[in-house]
């Protein structure tokens, strides 16, 4: 009877193991697949009828990931994420770091001269306030059963557009920095970065906390690709993303982060200069054990052409170009994901056209065999 009895308890435990494992398969399979999805950032600005009727347009694409934003009015912003995970659309959550509710009252943007709009100081974000802010929004996603796939704090803060320890220059045209140490205030700059992997740190410990949403990756802000000609032209500064990274793993943001986010708008070039672009611009992508890999949080191919029918040929082409880098770098474990801009509100860079997918959207959110 005693073996009988040790053998059930062993049984027991092994079903145990069994189990444990088995329901930690579906988290674990998630952090590893690739993501292929689109963005509509700013749904929180639409009625709740139009908010249903693109998220309804994208699932019934094919589409089946999704990066939506946090931003006010964040009762809205959330309104959308639960029409979404309704659907069954897979989210990366941005969330809009220029929010006024994580600063105090006493702060001031910085200035962009009527150029480029004024924007908050990352060096004056108050991680308190992010925090309370956060967990407030994190509980009600999670109290109403949400699942969010991965989280991306800030965007584009590299570039004086969206991080205002940047300068905007008051008269264009001067030399802009091509390292940090030209940077003009540098001291503020430095600052905000610390700040900046503060409030990573922040957001990890309070998904973590969720129950839903408690395994979602984190992502560091998708950085600008947003060259040194046009940012001397437009007098913004900006640093390389390369660098920028490198700033963000000295302060150890690979214990915080599941990938480094990127955007990418390589123009209209060749397929052979399409792939140089691409694979220079992401050669900071980390494979397993050296780094961390990329997600491409924004990139896009112009098509100006307002008619209907959509003319997609020479987009199209371009667009499959640049899949097939991804495709390359996602085999190398270097990228883990993709999300083309926009769906319908740029006029250049959408492809819900005349009332469809557009032949270059199918191309940037499906596989080559025409799968999602």
């Amino acid at each position: 009877m005693k073996a009988v009895a040790r053998a059930r308890v062993t049984l027991a435990c092994v079903l145990a193991v069994f189990w444990a494992f088995a329901h930690a398969l579906p988290a674990a399979a998630d952090a590893l697949a690739d993501r292929i999805g689109i963005n509509r950032v700013n749904l929180a600005w639409l009625s709740r009828s139009d908010q249903e009727r693109v998220l309804n347009e994208i699932a019934a694409s094919g589409i089946t990931h999704v990066r939506l934003s946090l931003s006010r009015p964040v009762d809205k912003s959330i309104e959308a994420l639960e029409m979404a995970d309704r659907l069954g659309l897979k989210i990366l959550l941005e969330i809009q770091l220029g929010n006024p509710d994580y600063y105090s009252s006493a702060t001031r943007p910085r200035t962009g001269f009527g150029r480029i709009w004024d924007v908050q100081r990352l060096s004056d974000l108050d991680l308190d306030l992010y925090r309370g802010q956060l967990r407030s929004a994190l509980r009600r996603i999670d109290g109403m059963g949400i699942r969010i796939d991965a989280v991306e704090p800030g965007n584009e803060i590299n570039y004086s557009a969206y991080n205002g320890d940047l300068m905007v220059y008051e008269k264009p045209g001067r030399r802009t920095p091509r390292q940090v140490s030209q940077v003009a205030n540098l001291p503020a700059f430095e600052r905000g970065v610390d700040t900046y992997v503060g409030a990573l740190r922040v957001t990890r410990e309070e998904l973590r906390a969720t129950v839903h949403s408690r395994d979602a990756l984190v992502i560091s802000a998708g950085l600008s690709d947003v060259g040194t000609g046009e940012a001397d032209r437009r007098g913004m500064e900006r640093l390389e993303p390369r660098e920028f990274i490198s700033l963000l793993r000295e302060r150890g943001v690979d214990t915080l982060v599941d990938g480094y986010g990127i955007h990418v708008y390589p123009g209209r070039k060749g397929d052979a200069a399409l792939a140089r672009y691409v694979t220079t611009l992401l050669d900071f992508c980390g494979s397993e054990g050296e780094g961390k890999p990329c997600w491409v949080t924004e990139w896009g191919i112009a098509n100006p052409s307002p008619s209907c029918p959509v003319d997609d040929r020479e987009r199209e082409v371009a667009v499959r170009a640049v899949r097939r880098s991804f495709d390359a770098l996602m085999k190398e474990g270097r990228l883990k994901a993709a999300f083309y801009y926009d769906w319908d509100t740029q006029p250049v860079y959408s492809v819900w056209r005349c009332g469809s997918l557009s032949p270059a959207g199918i191309a940037a959110t499906k596989a080559e065999d025409g799968r999602p």
